[in-house]
């Protein structure tokens, strides 16, 4: 399949200089310079190699099923209703290719003072590949409650609190990546079901949107 994220909608455009979002120690603060799209990275080969055939079968699903690995309104839609309902400034459709590739993407304006991001991350950076390999949703009220997954590019590069993710997974066992909310604020112990619950469902309605509905 010759479809792969290198396309000219899903490197990050030019935008007007942002700032970045407040970190935990910078609340009132004033903000710091913005932080650019995350770098694709090379890893290493022997892990390339086993990727290798996830990937190939996630392209030819995607290809089977009709879906673009570009930009899409209707996913771009659907990443922010599900951000709207969390409360979240950010939200995702992620497909897990040769990046994550962000074909839905709801994100504050470009004027806000909050980080603007790209279309594309590295695929080790952020909690969505942990939602990959776990294959089941990941909530994260406050991402520095647990040393595992305080020490992350994201919270450091651009100060991310708090997190919500669920894995999309085609009814053939392939999953074919994420969707997920991040915030600069963390979240009450006690919201952390009901978020997990929204991201699930946007999980299913992007999975029935890809299988029963053609992709604008």
């Amino acid at each position: 399949m010759s479809q792969h994220p290198s396309d000219p909608h899903l490197t990050p455009q030019a935008a007007p200089p942002a700032l970045s979002l407040p970190r935990r120690d910078m609340r009132g603060a004033a903000r710091g310079p913005s932080v650019p799209p995350v770098a694709a990275a090379t890893g290493p080969q022997a892990q390339q190699a086993q990727q290798a055939p996830e990937l190939a079968q996630r392209y030819e699903l995607l290809a089977r099923l009709g879906v673009p690995t570009v930009a899409s309104e209707d996913f771009d839609e659907l990443a922010r209703d599900m951000a709207t309902r969390a409360g979240f400034l950010y939200g995702f459709v992620n497909l897990f290719l040769e990046e994550q590739t962000f074909v839905g993407l709801h994100q504050p304006p470009a004027d806000s003072g909050y980080v603007i991001v790209g279309r594309t991350m590295s695929r080790d950076h952020g909690w969505c590949p942990e939602v990959m390999a776990r294959r089941k949703a990941l909530p994260l009220h406050d991402v520095h409650a647990s040393p595992r997954f305080s020490g992350n590019h994201v919270v450091d590069a651009v100060g991310i609190r708090s997190y919500f993710g669920a894995p999309l997974i085609h009814d053939s066992g392939t999953v074919l990546g994420t969707v997920c909310v991040i915030d600069p604020e963390k979240r009450p112990l006690s919201e952390a079901r009901r978020l997990r619950d929204i991201v699930i469902d946007a999980g299913a309605q992007v999975m029935d949107h890809i299988t029963r509905a053609p992709v604008r």
